[in-house]
């Protein structure tokens, strides 16, 4: 569950900004998403961009080599679309599995 809510998330971050790997390992860590290891973000790049929700391309950087900035396609833009329907369906569920048992975050 938590790669699919990676993905959705990276889809997200993609959707506002073109980012390479490492700035949008940084804006991940910015919105929270602290224990995710360096190098998972890359496979998953990978994945996104077979899937051919995101596209790849090589831009010159002002620090060093050149970098690959990574933007949705229209099919990541559908995608990105699905993840928000998915993610406020499922909110709403945990939601009120705790609002109707009674849990709380201290019990």
């Amino acid at each position: 569950m938590l790669k699919g809510i990676l993905s959705g998330s990276i889809l997200l971050l993609l959707s506002q900004e073109e980012l390479y790997g490492y700035k949008l390992s940084e804006k991940l860590t910015e919105f929270g998403f602290n224990d995710i290891p360096k190098g998972t973000i890359y496979p998953l790049l990978l994945s996104l961009e077979k899937k051919k929700l995101i596209k790849g391309t090589m831009q010159p950087s002002d620090t060093g080599p050149k970098r690959k900035y990574y933007s949705l396609t229209d099919t990541g833009i559908t995608e990105k679309d699905e993840f928000i329907m998915q993610w406020h369906d499922l909110k709403n569920s945990v939601d009120n599995l705790i609002g109707g048992s009674g849990l709380n975050a201290n019990e």
